[in-house]
């Protein structure tokens, strides 16, 4: 028995209806004093509401508030890999995008693979997310591109909101990263300090960020009038693990001249340091070594590692951002990438 005389049962939940009878106010005044609804409130009311909703421990439920209002105070991030600080990154930004705007982020890793892409997100409209991220790079060819484009238009058409990360595959809101171009800055940059030969270690064929990478080293290259080899182009995962399998691939072959290895992304990167110390050799001196991404650990890897700088939680913070309505940053263009030199590319002569 409560002060005001509503009886509940020990273990059922408050309602809105017991606040609402406890306060003596009706359910809609109840309703707008707890769920921040524009219209306003008696001041009187609205105090006697929450010290209602304070004594019987009432919990709103926000799977109804979902139905009711088409949507929820969530938003679901969706990465490729939630172990990859590249994808941390991103999500430390939109975390702290969403604390600003009081939303709460829910976050599912993809691996990578197109039907689990596809069925989170099928999984998360029923969920009625306010805001559905994407942040995990495609296949270039991808038998469930089209289910998936149809999933998330029909997402907004229930009031969600899409935003993808890097490209624009579906002509949905992007805050898009110019990748090619990143990766032709680092090509000039490295060739203005005296390299020549160089291999890259990327991911299997198919991605799309690693192929656009790719891409951009041979534009730069091509500008010094150097080309890269098919075969000096070596395929592995897209992980720590991958870039140092590799570079031990590439150098158990005989590097033959190779000065300088492009790693398509940092966390290989730091493997193909390890792999580069593990055959003997010293990064840096004997072979070069350059990244992608400049997430927080290479700064701090011996040597430091050169690579091309993107503001990962700014990435985060600008696609909430964007799904939220500013103006701003779709009007912002992509995000402007920066070549960082370190140790791990000292000049050659």
């Amino acid at each position: 028995m409560t002060d005001g005389g509503i009886q509940t049962s020990r273990n059922a939940p408050a309602t809105l209806h017991d606040v609402a009878r406890e306060a003596g106010v009706s359910l809609a005044t109840a309703s707008r004093s707890l769920n921040g609804s524009t219209r306003k409130v008696n001041e009187e009311y609205r105090q006697r509401v929450l010290e209602a909703a304070a004594r019987l421990d009432y919990s709103p439920n926000l799977s109804a508030q979902a139905v009711a209002r088409g949507t929820t105070t969530t938003v679901a991030l969706l990465v490729a890999d939630i172990a990859d600080p590249y994808f941390s990154s991103i999500a430390a930004g939109v975390v702290a995008e969403a604390d600003t705007a009081r939303l709460i982020v829910t976050m599912a890793a993809t691996e990578r693979d197109p039907d689990r892409e596809l069925e989170l997100v099928r999984t998360l409209r029923g969920q009625r997310p306010r805001v559905m991220i994407l942040a995990g790079s495609r296949p270039t060819t991808d038998p469930t591109d089209g289910a998936l484009g149809e999933e998330l238009a029909a997402y907004e058409r229930a009031g969600g909101r899409v935003v993808l990360i890097s490209r624009n595959e579906y002509d949905f809101r992007t805050v898009l990263l110019d990748n090619r171009v990143g990766a032709a800055a680092l090509a000039r940059e490295l060739v203005g300090l005296g390299y020549r030969r160089f291999a890259v270690v990327t991911a299997r064929e198919g991605l799309r960020t690693a192929a656009d990478r790719l891409a951009g080293f041979r534009d730069g290259l091509a500008e010094a009038d150097i080309e890269l080899s098919d075969d000096d182009v070596i395929r592995a995962e897209f992980t720590r693990d991958g870039g140092y399998d590799g570079t031990t691939a590439l150098i158990a072959r005989g590097l033959d001249g190779i000065e300088a290895i492009f790693a398509a992304n940092d966390v290989m990167a730091v493997g193909a340091l390890s792999a580069v110390r593990d055959a003997g050799l010293t990064p840096g001196v004997d072979l070069a070594v350059a990244g992608f991404d400049d997430v927080p650990t290479v700064r701090d890897v011996t040597p430091p590692l050169t690579t091309v700088r993107v503001p990962l939680e700014e990435i985060g913070r600008r696609a909430l951002r964007l799904a939220l309505g500013d103006e701003d940053v779709a009007a912002e263009g992509a995000v402007a990438t920066e070549v960082v030199l370190r140790e791990s590319t000292p000049r050659r002569g």
